[in-house]
């Protein structure tokens, strides 16, 4: 009779994951450090199409109906559209580009489903089920590039610096749970969504969250200039400590969320590409949720 599998220690996911995790700013830092504009919708397309793919996978595993290759090939078309027009010279998306991509979507799978019978509420869980897997990962994940090119132009070094730094609170905020989780975590969060998650874990999400974004606002200024030219875009020392906040917040629901969707769906992680991540979907998952918020931060409130 076979034995199941050990379960790594703490020790071990915390090694595997603080590796990912270096492997990951060092493949973030060489396309940010290239300048190319290319090389950022490389990277974030890439990974879009990899969590969409994942998406489809689970959902595939647990034996929902959905329309799979619908699904990826429109995250594969919004990836390739979206980056035309970025490089097109004014760094700018349509007017409506994301509205009509949805709309495409909903035609698209009602469309599909006309070729199935009718069974209970499955035709409507189908077309919800792909209609979740792109809203939730090419368009909101979408947002992160936009920007980049849409906050001051194609390719300039402020949109970039702002999407860096968005990253570093909203990987920080990660760090922050799993590390002061890990460590003293005693009282769960929301067990009946992740088990794993603690206040105390909340506190530590928080603190390095402010580290992050604080630390960044604060350091760089005259060793990296260009990047506090990027980042006074915020607002200054106050919209920084409140955006922390915020994104710290979003991050955590980022994160909840696609726990709601794992544990729906019976997985433990969305793919195996990250030793002690997890796949692409669980890399992006707190972005999908703070890059929309600080998009909208800036076009709309700054």
């Amino acid at each position: 009779m076979s034995s199941a599998p050990a379960k790594d220690s703490k020790a071990t996911v915390f090694f595997k994951r603080t590796a990912s995790t270096l492997g990951l700013w060092g493949v973030v830092a060489l396309g940010f450090a290239s300048r190319q504009d290319w090389a950022y919708l490389i990277l974030i397309g890439a990974i879009m199409v990899l969590a969409t793919v994942e998406y489809f996978q689970m959902l595939r595993v647990r034996g929902e109906k959905c329309f799979p290759r619908f699904g990826i090939g429109l995250a594969v078309l919004y990836a390739v559209a979206m980056s035309w027009f970025l490089l097109r010279g004014d760094g700018v998306l349509p007017v409506g580009f994301t509205g009509a991509a949805v709309f495409l979507a909903i035609a698209g799978a009602f469309a599909l489903q006309l070729r199935h019978p009718i069974r209970g509420d499955e035709p409507l869980k189908a077309v919800a089920f792909t209609l979740l897997g792109f809203i939730y990962l090419p368009v909101l994940f979408g947002y992160a590039p936009r920007l980049v090119f849409e906050l001051d132009g194609p390719g300039e070094v402020p949109g970039a610096m702002v999407l860096l730094w968005l990253i570093a609170v909203t990987k920080f905020t990660d760090m922050g749970a799993y590390i002061v989780g890990s460590a003293i975590g005693k009282h769960k969060m929301i067990p009946h969504v992740s088990p794993g998650k603690t206040w105390q874990g909340f506190g530590g999400a928080l603190i390095f969250s402010q580290l992050a974004g604080c630390g960044l606002y604060a350091f760089f200024q005259d060793d990296m200039p260009n990047f506090a030219t990027g980042l006074h875009v915020l607002g200054g020392w106050g919209a920084v400590v409140g955006l922390g906040v915020v994104i710290a917040l979003l991050a955590v629901i980022g994160d909840l969320a696609e726990s709601v969707v794992k544990r729906s769906l019976e997985a433990k992680d969305s793919g195996h590409m990250l030793p002690g991540i997890g796949g692409a979907l669980d890399l992006i998952d707190s972005l999908c949720f703070t890059a929309p918020f600080l998009y909208f931060y800036l076009q709309w409130v700054h």
